[in-house]
């Protein structure tokens, strides 16, 4: 048989998506080695990520989660993973083909759902300040740090000194980072006052505010202004890689505009967006085409509310079309829609099988994590496949212990009607 290039093999194989290159392992020993290398593994997500190939829906339901595939849309996977327990679980980011996830400040995780491997956060716990009788909110952001080559989870805790004050103005709190090169967190003492007005309550009732939006190399929370509380609309930013907080700027037009706009923040194309609300009217959409420049802010479209909805409290941009003509809305956290950007219309994207209501993540496919996963989760499911093996056998012993009890019964069923014709026979 013809022995295929190696470097044919890789050119190849960049171009599949990582569900397919997991499988692929076991053609030969060669191909094992390849798909597991770190320079493919790279290689791989940069391509996917300049070409926009294989690009996944993540929907979280109720209690589940789900896959779908962009390009086919027939088929929903449901997403296995080691974290699902009766309740749900919360999908903090997404970032290289990994998603964060939370059970509690605690009990947190990075998973990529293409591998379906998994690495456990070591717990970190939340401790009370002196005079602090109740935590309140937590704020988490997921994101790659590009200059250290590290990926990082941010835990924001708030704890209250009276649980009946919801304005108070001096909340203790804690910031937390963690290292995935370390397996380690670390805490962060130096942080700007405004981050301590990110625990206000009405910032957190806004949809998702608390998730931080990776642009720039940095997670960024939305910062509304409020009369009495807070003088001009920033962003807080968290560098990843100085581990500082900073500000960015809104655009000027809207810097010190209308108090009852409600802002949200996204990415799209790499870029930071800012999401203006105009009484569930119209919703309009900025982007800082150069990070951190606030001359670069410029505004790309706008979407009027779609008849079809009651309410247009929420909405997000998630990505471009290939043919860069449309762009893929998030609405209400219930429905995708198809936003065309010289007519103006939108067209729903129906989903085979999928929950009736969820929130969506876009995640890419890539190897990131490996196609092995951290020894704990390996010994895991190793486990978990020899109890099923051992149970399987066990039934299989059962069902072939029963069928030769069937056998004997009825061949002495047989031989005592040959006994009863015989003696019959002998009586005439």
């Amino acid at each position: 048989m013809t022995t295929v290039p190696m470097d044919i093999v890789n050119d190849l194989f960049l171009r599949l998506p990582a569900k397919s290159l997991v499988r692929f392992r076991a053609l030969s020993k060669p191909c094992y080695h390849l798909i597991n290398s770190p320079d493919f593994i790279s290689s791989h997500l940069s391509r996917v990520l300049q070409t926009n190939d294989h690009l996944m829906i993540l929907l979280r339901g109720a209690l589940h989660l789900y896959t779908v595939d962009l390009d086919s849309l027939d088929t929903v996977s449901d997403v296995e993973h080691p974290m699902k327990r009766g309740g749900p679980t919360e999908v903090f980011g997404s970032c290289n083909g990994l998603i964060g996830l939370s059970n509690s400040p605690t009990d947190l995780a990075i998973f990529n759902p293409s591998t379906r491997q998994i690495h456990r956060l070591p717990p970190s716990p939340v401790d009370l300040p002196e005079g602090s009788s109740t935590r309140g909110y937590v704020f988490y952001g997921l994101g790659y740090d590009s200059v250290n080559d590290d990926y990082k989870v941010v835990r924001m805790v708030q704890f209250k000194r009276d649980p009946d004050d919801e304005l108070g103005c001096s909340f203790p709190y804690e910031v937390k980072v963690f290292s995935f090169k370390m397996n380690s967190w670390k805490r962060i003492e130096s942080v700007l006052p405004p981050i301590q007005l990110l625990f206000y309550f009405y910032y957190h009732l806004l949809y998702r505010r608390g998730y931080g939006v990776l642009a720039g190399n940095s997670l960024h929370w939305v910062l509304p202004r409020r009369p009495g509380l807070i003088a001009f609309n920033i962003i807080v930013r968290f560098d990843l890689a100085l581990e500082v907080f900073d500000i960015v700027r809104f655009p000027e037009p809207i810097a010190n505009g209308d108090v009852d706009i409600q802002m949200d923040i996204g990415v799209l194309d790499g870029c930071l967006c800012l999401m203006c609300n105009y009484d569930q009217r119209y919703v309009d959409v900025w982007m800082m085409k150069e990070y951190n420049v606030r001359g670069s802010w410029c505004k790309v479209f706008t979407v009027q509310k779609p008849k079809s909805v009651k309410m247009f409290a929420f909405m997000r941009p998630l990505v471009y079309s290939k043919d860069r003509d449309k762009v893929l809305l998030e609405i209400n956290n219930t429905k995708l829609v198809w936003f065309d950007l010289e007519t103006r219309k939108l067209s729903t994207l129906k989903i085979k099988d999928c929950p009736s209501s969820y929130s969506a993540e876009l995640v890419v496919s890539s190897l990131v994590l490996g196609c092995k996963g951290d020894l704990d989760n390996i010994k895991h499911r190793k486990e978990q496949r020899d109890k099923e093996a051992r149970e399987s056998k066990m039934l299989q012993n059962r069902m072939i212990s029963c069928q030769r009890d069937s056998n004997w019964s009825y061949k002495q069923k047989q031989e005592n009607s040959q006994r009863r014709a015989g003696r019959n026979r002998k009586e005439e």
